[in-house]
């Protein structure tokens, strides 16, 4: 069902005049109120438009509570931001092509959009114009048998005089053809090649690319070679200094498709499709052009109530940008916003607006983040916003996080524990690393080894950048084989700290045991950097419990510290074989009396078992993940899996929250490392900290017993 909306467009630019003019033409859409940063200019173009509010700032339209939805058509660097704002405003979203700078800016504005229970669209009008979905139909019916090869063209020659301060030459406004253009090629080449296969879009598997990157550091023009599953190949041109064929071209086994005008197929351009199958003369589909950003409003208005349009969903964008940051990462184009000194944390409270002074509506003891981090504390937020919550956001946020202690350790440790060995590059770990810290979570674990040091060096800007060295831990991990000497654990410890731009570890854990070291060379050369300052506590990961014992008794006969906590695999799935060499469990039952006689605190890695409870990930079956395969696949955890699945459907949450709540709720102090590549995964974990199993639901999830009674 189609819903009428009241849309404010952000901006006065030229894309804004288009919506607005289509918009007129619209069957579900009007036209209510624009923003802009002057008043002038939003004076100028409300008279334009006729009987709309004319807002002198982006913040005022936020409070006007006549605007339902927001067309955001700023330059780019400006997209998330006022997304993000919007979003916590509780305006539902339209958001100009490319929707932010890079993916992790996508995934904080997906953030947003999910929290506030808000409509989310990339702008892509060519996707809900009649000719893209002629298209569809086309390939979805193999008019041209098999798909095996696409060209897809977005390119022009900007002709006005050179401006380093253009946008789209700017390096600091986003400029470039790959973000300003090259996004609708790359979109098309995957909408292609995910309908050729059944699906509303594919991500590549491989893509190399080439470009002109100019003096100011964007690409003038640049080509990029997909490869897709089902061996579809796509090649995607784009610039913004150069004239190119702009056309859409689809190559199969009994013909090609041709769109002379993909991208913009409007009144004055036109909209056709030519189809050339094999022995018969060229067709020609002439489509009605229409409105086409009418078309994009009432989109919106359609599937308003899913929260996001198949059209262009959120995780097709999110995988569009992905694609379009490995196209920029081949060539070297890197933004200034995206440095870590300027890369902005979107998740801190400057992302709330407060509405009490103008309007009076405040939300004292009504705010939807009442356990939020200090940033947070004293924001007034829309009371509606509370109300538009999702159940699931306020399940998180209610619950926040749990701590727990570690002798050694002054500042309590948060159970969930961040793992930073997952982060590509420095706006991906800021926003993963922001998102975690304003739900409270404080502890990160790291190494030495990771990524050859880059992930110790992204995790120490980002502490620099958010100036919290002593709100955080540092779990830094060293003397990994075939490193694993106290030499080189003295090496690594000093060349991490480095990189990490701290002077000490919260926690060091040796990453590995080398059995042909004594321990006692082990637990003098920990005690002394212990003793320096250089770490507050120490462990072992992955060390036998033999070994555990004799380097604590040696400890406690040289009146020397023994191991404060240990960092063994741990999970509710028994891990049938190690992921890596040389890893070890403390799955057992001679492990578990130790710990809980001991009361060590243990860190469990691979505690959700590399993804075995997520639902449909794992089943006798299914294969094709030959790791999760080789190291979790038994009789015995396919029994825990399908006791998982009941008991979360019983307490309605997610499978794999009651398996890392089942890690948290042992009868020893455990923390729970988590290796999340996106904010989702990490969302999905933190539901985890409000679940509650009693000692019998644990005892029969382990298949120890066959009563929860």
């Amino acid at each position: 069902m189609a819903h009428s909306l009241n849309w404010g467009i952000l901006s006065t630019g030229k894309i804004a005049h288009s919506f607005a003019k289509d918009l007129a033409e619209s069957k579900t859409g009007k036209l209510v109120a624009v923003a802009s940063r002057s008043q002038e200019s939003a004076d100028k173009f409300a008279a334009e438009f006729g009987g709309i509010k004319a807002h002198g700032s982006y913040e005022a339209m936020m409070r006007d509570p006549q605007v339902q939805a927001v067309y955001i058509a700023t330059p780019h660097p400006m997209h998330a931001e006022w997304a993000i704002k919007f979003a916590n405003a509780g305006k539902h979203l339209l958001v100009e092509k490319p929707i932010a700078m890079n993916a992790a800016e996508t995934m904080a504005i997906i953030e947003a959009a999910r929290a506030n229970d808000v409509f989310l669209m990339e702008a892509f009008m060519y996707r809900c114009h009649p000719q893209t979905q002629k298209l569809i139909e086309l390939i979805k019916q193999k008019t041209i048998g098999d798909v095996r090869v696409i060209q897809a063209t977005f390119s022009f020659h900007w002709p006005k005089p050179w401006n380093d301060q253009s946008r789209l030459i700017s390096n600091a406004l986003g400029g470039g053809g790959i973000l300003d253009v090259g996004c609708y090629a790359v979109s098309a080449a995957r909408l292609v090649a995910g309908v050729a296969q059944g699906l509303l879009f594919a991500d590549p598997t491989d893509l190399k690319a080439v470009a002109h990157v100019g003096k100011t550091g964007v690409d003038e023009y640049a080509i990029a070679s997909l490869k897709f599953p089902g061996d579809i190949l796509a090649q995607c041109a784009t610039g913004v200094q150069v004239n190119q064929d702009n056309s859409l071209r689809i190559y199969g086994t009994e013909g090609s498709i041709h769109l002379p005008h993909p991208w913009n197929p409007s009144k004055n351009s036109g909209a056709k499709i030519i189809i050339h199958q094999n022995g018969k003369d060229p067709e020609e589909l002439p489509i009605d052009p229409g409105p086409i950003y009418a078309y994009e409003a009432d989109t919106v208005a359609k599937y308003l109530e899913q929260r996001q349009s198949p059209t262009m969903s959120l995780d097709d964008t999110l995988g569009n940008m992905r694609a379009l940051d490995q196209w920029r990462q081949q060539i070297g184009v890197i933004y200034e916003s995206e440095k870590s000194e300027k890369f902005p944390n979107y998740f801190s409270g400057d992302f709330f607006l407060s509405f009490s002074n103008e309007t009076g509506v405040s939300d004292k003891g009504n705010n939807p983040y009442p356990t939020a981090p200090p940033e947070y504390k004293g924001r007034e937020i829309d009371s509606g916003v509370a109300e538009r919550k999702s159940s699931a956001f306020n399940v998180h946020r209610s619950a926040f996080m749990q701590y727990g202690k570690i002798p050694g350790v002054q500042k309590k440790v948060s159970r969930l524990i961040m793992g930073c060995d997952n982060q590509p590059s420095y706006p991906h770990a800021a926003v993963m690393f922001d998102h975690y810290f304003s739900y409270g979570g404080n502890t990160f674990d790291t190494a030495h080894i990771y990524g050859g040091g880059t992930h110790e060096k992204l995790l120490g800007q980002w502490i620099k950048a958010r100036n919290v060295r002593e709100q955080v831990i540092i779990l830094s991990k060293g003397a990994h084989t075939p490193f694993c000497d106290p030499k080189n654990l003295t090496s690594q410890l000093l060349q991490s700290l480095e990189r990490l731009q701290t002077d000490y570890a919260d926690i060091y854990l040796m990453h590995r045991d080398n059995p042909e070291v004594p321990v006692g060379e082990f637990v003098d050369v920990l005690n002394e950097h212990h003793k320096a300052g250089r770490v507050r506590a120490f462990g072992g990961s992955n060390w036998s419990l033999a070994r555990l014992q004799a380097a604590n008794e040696y400890a406690a006969g040289k009146n020397l510290q023994g191991f404060f906590a240990v960092s063994n695999q741990f999970s509710l799935a028994r891990m049938v074989e190690p992921p890596w060499g040389g890893c070890l469990s403390a799955n057992d039952a001679a492990f578990i009396a130790w710990l809980k006689q001991t009361q060590t605190p243990l860190l469990a890695w691979s505690s959700q078992a590399r993804g075995f409870f997520v639902p449909g990930r794992a089943a006798p079956e299914r294969k094709e993940d030959a790791e999760l395969v080789r190291c979790w696949y038994a009789s015995d955890n396919f029994q825990r899996l399908e006791r998982v699945k009941q008991l979360a459907a019983e307490k309605n949450v997610e499978p794999i929250n009651i398996a890392a709540a089942y890690v948290l709720q042992q009868d020893f102090p455990t923390f729970a490392l988590i290796g999340p590549r996106a904010i989702s995964e990490t969302r999905s974990s933190l539901a985890a900290i409000s679940i509650s199993l009693s000692r019998a639901e644990r005892q029969w999830l382990n298949l120890e017993s066959d009563s929860r009674k």
